[in-house]
């Protein structure tokens, strides 16, 4: 059994929010470099390399990579055999959160009734995802969620017999959708099966994962590569004024699922795709 102080929690969420916040993470640094090479149309390479200085220009001032500094969703996946002490640790959460997004001049942009839409003022509460795991170490991963792409993701309750074919062309159509609106190039996370809330859980979940690793299921590496060709095809491009890039990679997630079903979730994320991950 390992002891943590739930403080430990707290100060380590609050240098994420930062740290995710005015730094892009190296695997998507990597993608948006290779897309500026990559991209085919003047206009669309333009874009890119304005979108290079603009993250340069945040790394070097301090300052956030995009005006909309999100809502916090936070992913804990814990050790069965840690103990916590200190306190509650959904509260020792929150207050990284807290911390981070007021020490850190960072928009808040948490409403706390989703009708009554009064502003809570410090960004709080979170969006917790718990996963129990085995060892005594912490995974935390911190994914500021921006709202302009938030609201171009889809959930589509498939019948059995549409397929794979079926779940491309939803994946397209939510792509299609969102167009500009998403701030692409985009990343997008897929989630394939479970229940109406657990296939939206692993795209959320898949937007995380590095965009330069596959699936280790290899029809649905494939799957994740014939979807980003084509929605590259769409000629949607960077900032949707059009180009060979309108995403950087399509992550996806599967799960078994009831044999009368076949839920499918589009969760899409803008070209920062925020995220940090640390091991405590």
């Amino acid at each position: 059994m390992r002891t943590i102080d739930v403080a430990e929690v707290t100060q380590n969420i609050r240098e994420m929010c930062i740290e995710a916040n005015h730094f892009l993470a190296e695997d998507m640094d990597a993608a948006m470099k290779q897309a500026a090479q990559e991209e085919k149309g003047p206009l669309g390479k333009q874009i890119l390399c304005q979108l290079q200085d603009n993250l340069k220009i945040a790394g070097e001032d301090m300052i956030p990579i995009c005006q909309d500094t999100g809502m916090a969703v936070i992913f804990m996946e814990i050790g069965q055999d840690v103990h916590f002490t200190g306190g509650l640790l959904e509260d020792a959460v929150n207050e990284g959160v807290r911390q981070g997004y007021t020490e850190g001049y960072l928009r808040k942009s948490v409403v706390k009734d989703p009708l009554i839409r009064e502003n809570t003022k410090d960004n709080t509460p979170a969006v917790i995802h718990y996963e129990m795991v085995s060892g005594d170490k912490i995974k935390i991963t911190v994914a500021p969620k921006g709202f302009g792409s938030e609201n171009m993701s889809r959930v589509f309750m498939l019948k059995p017999a549409d397929g794979i074919e079926g779940v491309k062309n939803a994946i397209l159509t939510a792509v299609k959708d969102a167009g500009p609106n998403a701030c692409p190039p985009m990343v997008i996370g897929v989630g394939i099966g479970g229940t109406f809330e657990k296939c939206a859980l692993m795209a959320k979940r898949a937007l995380a994962r590095p965009v330069n690793e596959r699936s280790t299921i290899s029809y649905v590496a494939d799957l994740e590569k014939e979807m980003l060709a084509k929605i590259n095809e769409t000629g949607i491009g960077p900032g949707g004024l059009g180009g060979s890039i309108t995403a950087l990679a399509v992550n996806i997630n599967t799960y078994p699922t009831h044999i009368a079903g076949l839920p499918v979730a589009v969760n899409i994320c803008c070209h920062v795709n925020r995220h940090a991950v640390r091991v405590l």
